[in-house]
């Protein structure tokens, strides 16, 4: 159970970490003049929506990380493959979204970002509990 409480409390730090890195980067982005405008419903996208939105995947990455610990002979192995494919899914939906380039690129950098925060942390944990 010990293994479980470390991954979890891990994760939690992490996404901690990645929610107040996205959520910066995005502010840095907008200082900058990118607005995060999506052209469908002509709505910017606030700060909290990527805090909340960096919280949820970040928190459903952790979930998949313990899925694997639990039912995986190679826990670490098979979150890694899995989570750098959902993260290149993750890139989609900003190009379809019809936004200007800037915004596109700076929404996939923020992927990139939670995926920089979240992907190593949780790796290195699953390896070092099933060592």
């Amino acid at each position: 159970m010990t293994r479980f409480r470390r991954l979890i409390g891990t994760g939690c730090l992490a996404l901690l970490a990645a929610v107040l890195a996205t959520t910066a980067a995005a502010g840095i982005a907008q200082a900058v003049g990118i607005d995060f405008e999506i052209p469908d419903g002509g709505e910017t996208i606030p700060l909290s929506g990527f805090a909340v939105v960096t919280c949820f995947f970040s928190f459903v990455g952790i979930v998949m990380a313990a899925g694997f610990l639990r039912w995986s002979a190679l826990p670490a192995e098979r979150f890694l493959w899995t989570a750098v494919s959902l993260t290149a899914v993750s890139f989609v939906p900003p190009f379809l979204s019809g936004a200007a380039a800037a915004t596109v690129a700076a929404l996939v950098a923020r992927h990139l970002v939670a995926a920089a925060v979240m992907i190593p942390t949780l790796v290195v944990t699953l390896r070092a509990v099933t060592e």
